[in-house]
């Protein structure tokens, strides 16, 4: 089949609408190669000498294809691929599926030892993904010494993960109805250690970056939000919670055990400058990581003495949900609100699996946020965003 035509078509089509922008204004791409887009994503990008007119996010090079790859393998063996879309924190990706599945096949009740190993590995996780967004967004700032400082920290974090799932990145740890292996001996102890070594280092990161005048005067006013036009966009974690929203999963809707805890959520306040900035957005993520902190102390306080428990014993051996069974469950991950909706046709395959991502919702906002901005300021606005285009390109 000769596509030619449409080819030709397409590209008279680019040049009218390149030709329709008024003036001086130029047409200028920026990634995936441009260090700031923070991965395959390119951003077409109208100019007008150095001030942004338009910002279009094309997406989809990262080809995950998550949803038809779950349609095709068993239940259980949909994990894997889970971790792989918010590959930053794939903990928190595997609890939501996990749910979603127990929740289809009515396992309501798993050994209190699994739930809260579950919390913990989900809030470490959630420190070393927001380390990772912390010191990005210094780096896109320009400070180059709190990068390596949160990569530092992170490094340990990941450490701890390791020992417990065997992998440093992509865990597959967190199964249906259970845990893919014991907790190893002196794991908690480990984490205390790590807990008492990062908070004092935490201080020092805000006194370096946080507190930083310079940093605040380049953030405070750059790249703001609204709360209305946050909620009508479906923007979801940080982004809403920046804008002042005080929405969170794990508060509003409580799943697991996360009832038990105590924490509060943080949100923008505009101190600095306009509410929903990209200052409030950084500052809900570093509010975020004293939080996780806290529930991770509680858990040590809450976890049963009995932890002779078998975490695979709720683990079911065969998942064949009845013919037209659906579920939907949806839970707070460090980039926002993540659903998963499974439907059955009663085989031991997912008939459907849709993923609602928080990045793809996040990422649509960049346009709204980014025009009257300067190019530099572009970089920090995608930056505090915080996307990962695994999640985006699912």
């Amino acid at each position: 089949m000769d596509h030619s035509a449409g080819r030709y078509y397409d590209d008279a089509m680019k040049k009218l609408e390149i030709e329709s922008y008024e003036g001086d204004e130029m047409v200028v791409n920026m990634g995936p190669q441009h260090p700031s887009t923070h991965g395959v994503l390119r951003l077409e990008l109208v100019l007008d000498g150095e001030v942004v007119k338009k910002v279009t996010p094309h997406i989809g090079y990262l080809h995950r294809n998550f949803e038809k790859h779950a349609e095709n393998i068993a239940y259980n063996e949909v994990i894997p691929f889970c971790d792989r879309m918010d590959y930053l924190a794939s903990m928190n990706q595997d609890m939501a599926y996990a749910l979603a599945v127990e929740k289809l096949i009515g396992l309501n009740e798993l050994p209190e030892k699994v739930e809260y190993i579950r919390i913990l590995c989900c809030e470490l996780n959630r420190i070393a993904s927001h380390l990772v967004a912390i010191g990005t967004f210094g780096l896109d700032v320009g400070a180059f010494t709190p990068f390596l400082w949160a990569f530092r920290d992170r490094e340990k974090i990941l450490d701890l993960l390791e020992w417990i799932s065997g992998a440093r990145m992509l865990y597959n740890y967190i199964w249906v109805g259970g845990l893919a292996r014991e907790m190893p001996e002196g794991w908690l102890e480990k984490i205390r250690e790590f807990l008492d070594m990062f908070e004092p280092k935490m201080v020092e990161f805000n006194n370096l970056l946080t507190k930083n005048h310079i940093f605040i005067e380049r953030t405070a006013d750059v790249g703001v939000l609204p709360a209305d036009v946050a909620v009508s966009y479906g923007c979801t974690g940080p982004v809403l919670r920046g804008s002042g929203v005080k929405w969170d999963i794990r508060k509003d809707e409580p799943y697991s055990y996360y009832d038990q805890f105590e924490f509060d959520v943080p949100v923008g306040t505009g101190e600095f400058g306009p509410l929903g900035s990209v200052l409030d957005r950084y500052l809900v993520r570093i509010e975020e990581i004293n939080q996780s902190i806290g529930i991770i102390r509680q858990a040590f306080e809450r976890i049963p003495p009995y932890l002779e428990q078998d975490v695979k014993s709720a683990i079911p051996r065969r998942i064949r949900p009845e013919a037209g069974a659906e579920a939907y469950v949806r839970s707070e991950t460090p980039r926002g609100e993540l659903g998963y909706l499974i439907r059955s046709d009663g085989s031991d395959v997912p008939y459907r699996v849709k993923a609602r991502s928080p990045c793809f919702s996040n990422v649509s906002v960049i346009d709204e946020i980014s025009r009257g901005a300067m190019v530099a300021d572009l970089v920090i606005i995608i930056g505090s965003v915080d996307i990962v285009l695994g999640c985006v390109d699912r």
